[in-house]
């Protein structure tokens, strides 16, 4: 028994087995459909006979999956400053969040394709309570954060997942993916979570803050989405917050997000790779005393790498304009891409409903605005 066993992802000799647990469950037949829509159902189960580890399994399948969500529901990845990035390093990435399926799996599909390490994955464990889904992503490097606990137990199990990934970085020399705060960011602002960075301190030992977060190689990532796939599904929390009351989810609402991040329509994406935050903790040592402040600034050089690097899609400008009423980035756009994004916003959001149309708009307007208040600093 490990520790570890109640989060950690599936080690290399128990992937055969359990991807066979999962192989004729309906919706991995739904699945392989999509990814391969003219084999035979036999031959992939043939397939996955052969599968011995998660780079079998994600190199053969999952990055096959994702090109396929890539060609049909999008016009096409992006990418920028990975060439910078040492192909033999494990990082740990620090990423806004925008879907709770493709960010990282878009982003693992880049390490791929450029022979990077590709990353062990947090995932809340209330996204995963199917037991296929459980499986899935536990054969693809996926490692569970523990939602719902008490206090005490929270605190627990922050610590296990610290010394985790401390583990996976250190020791295993495996890359991590873990996303700036917890859940997505609804309204379009990417903060980075202070708590965040405490749960990641937690297995600092003996180490002062900034130098154990300077042998953890933290890569601020952007990921920048054209069109939000679940727009109007973030809506209703919205809502309920602008009327300060409490939100609870639908029985199958997380599963019906990640569908619709997965298949709806995206147009242009864009992952940029931030440089690896190392001199700046130097700074930080020499500057601030106070572990909370050192955090703070930590969070807000996370915050800078990831707005500033932010590619702005036409949608972000036209948003802006429209929630101001005025053609201040009218070069920015042409006048079909403006049509289309109100053409969008006219299927989401009812005519008569202001409060939904503001909310709407500001989400897709605010990367342009916090980017301009970073300019401004």
């Amino acid at each position: 028994m490990s520790k570890f066993d109640e989060i950690r992802f599936f080690d290399d000799h128990e992937v055969n087995e359990r991807l066979g647990s999962v192989a004729r469950d309906p919706m991995m037949k739904a699945l392989m459909n999509f990814t391969f829509p003219d084999t035979e159902e036999q031959v992939w189960l043939e397939q996955f006979k052969e599968i011995r580890s998660i780079s079998d399994f994600q190199h053969h399948f999952v990055a096959h999956t994702v090109r396929q969500i890539l060609s049909k529901s999008s016009e096409g990845l992006t990418t920028s400053g990975f060439d910078r990035l040492d192909k033999n390093t494990p990082y740990l990435y620090i990423s806004n969040h925008r879907d709770i399926v493709l960010d990282t799996s878009l982003l693992n599909l880049v390490l791929l394709e450029s022979g990077h390490i590709m990353t062990a994955s947090a995932i809340g464990d209330n996204l995963v309570k199917r037991k296929f889904l459980n499986v899935l992503a536990k054969l693809n490097r996926n490692f569970l954060v523990q939602r719902g606990l008490s206090l005490r137990d929270q605190l627990k199990s922050s610590q296990t997942m610290s010394e985790y990934i401390k583990d996976l970085l250190l020791e295993q020399k495996q890359s991590v993916w873990i996303a700036q705060r917890e859940g997505r960011a609804k309204d379009g602002n990417d903060a980075t979570q202070q708590g965040v960075l405490k749960m990641l301190a937690m297995a600092a030992g003996d180490q002062s803050l900034t130098d154990y977060f300077k042998s953890l190689k933290i890569v601020p990532i952007s990921i920048s989405y054209e069109y939000d796939p679940t727009d109007s599904l973030k809506m209703p929390q919205l809502l309920a917050q602008h009327r300060e009351e409490e939100y609870i989810k639908g029985k199958n609402e997380d599963f019906t997000t990640m569908l619709s991040g997965i298949l709806g329509q995206k147009k242009r994406i864009h992952l940029h790779a931030g440089h690896v935050i190392d001199a700046e903790l130097d700074d930080i040592a020499a500057h601030v005393e106070n572990k909370n402040k050192q955090l703070q600034a930590i969070a807000q050089i996370i915050d800078t790498s990831i707005i500033s690097n932010y590619k702005l899609w036409p949608t972000k400008f036209i948003a802006y304009d429209l929630l101001h009423h005025s053609d201040k980035y009218a070069s920015e756009y042409t006048e079909q891409e403006k049509q289309l994004f109100i053409r969008r916003l006219e299927m989401r959001i009812a005519s008569d409903d202001a409060v939904s149309k503001e909310y709407f708009l500001t989400m897709y307007a605010n990367p342009l605005i916090n980017k301009l208040k970073t300019e401004e600093k």
